[in-house]
């Protein structure tokens, strides 16, 4: 798999995009099969957005590409490398967005940006102020510096938890659900964040969402999930006018109040 590179304004080193395999990748829980044998792969440089219902098994299939659930059965790589193994964590920089965000309130939001970089020791005091200075100004934080994470509106967050990640230089980025609880003006600021921040940083981008708006506007491919399987994936122009009923449905609901869909959900 051949790896792009660009520039990182931070390090001013080659950092590579990285790839991610997911082969046949099944998850259980007892007897809940939440993920049925997916496959696919994404690109380096690539904006792949993850789409699904609630429940089929989006963000557990994140978790394992972080390395964060063992699979049942079948493997997934990054960079050719096992997702699980812990060189792979010390070898690949992966940053993954939490939906909550995931911010430390306890700390100011420069301490929030600045805690992966001291405990891992990248740089003296000087150089990890003009990265987390850096990441502030590109997402037009710079006056949130002193503030605490409770001080912050919900997109304010959001930006303030994009702005951590990029602090630790990532070859990869994951975000569960970044436009979640968020108006629609926000929410197509946050997708515009993720896009220019993969073309400025040419990082290899997995979303999970269920936003349509994000998945057309940004996405160079989708795939959805629905009851842990795969049932779609290929270009975001396609889902403008998808074939499988299942996608029109999920992504074109029609409110029905003659025949309401709640009276046949499962309990």
């Amino acid at each position: 798999m051949t790896c792009s590179s660009t520039r990182s304004p931070f390090s001013q080193v080659e950092t590579p995009a990285v790839g991610v395999s997911i082969e046949k990748l099944s998850k259980d829980f007892g007897r809940l099969k939440v993920l049925k044998e997916v496959t696919f792969a994404v690109e380096p440089g690539e904006i792949f957005v993850l789409m699904g219902p609630s429940g089929s098994g989006k963000s557990v299939l994140l978790k394992h590409i972080v390395g964060l659930e063992l699979p049942t059965s079948g493997r997934v790589t990054v960079d050719g490398k096992d997702a699980a193994a812990e060189e792979t964590r010390e070898q690949v920089r992966m940053a993954l967005v939490f939906q909550s965000g995931a911010l430390f309130n306890s700390l100011s939001v420069y301490d929030n940006l600045a805690l992966y970089p001291r405990e891992h020791r990248v740089a003296n005091e000087a150089g990890i102020r003009e990265k987390v200075m850096h990441a502030l100004q590109i997402l037009s934080l710079e006056g949130t510096a002193r503030k605490s994470p409770s001080e912050l509106s919900g997109g304010m967050k959001k930006r303030v938890a994009i702005a951590r990640a990029l602090v630790m230089e990532p070859q990869l980025m994951l975000y569960d659900e970044p436009t979640s609880e968020l108006d629609p003006v926000m929410s197509a600021t946050i997708s515009e964040i993720i896009a220019t921040v993969k073309e400025d940083y040419h990082v290899t981008t997995i979303v999970v969402s269920h936003e349509r708006e994000l998945a057309f506007g940004i996405a160079d491919r989708v795939g959805i999930l629905m009851g842990g399987a795969l049932i779609s994936l290929g270009p975001a122009a396609e889902l403008r006018s998808p074939q499988d009923p299942r996608v029109a449905e999920f992504l074109n609901p029609k409110i029905d109040l003659q025949h309401p869909r709640f009276k046949n959900l499962e309990t």
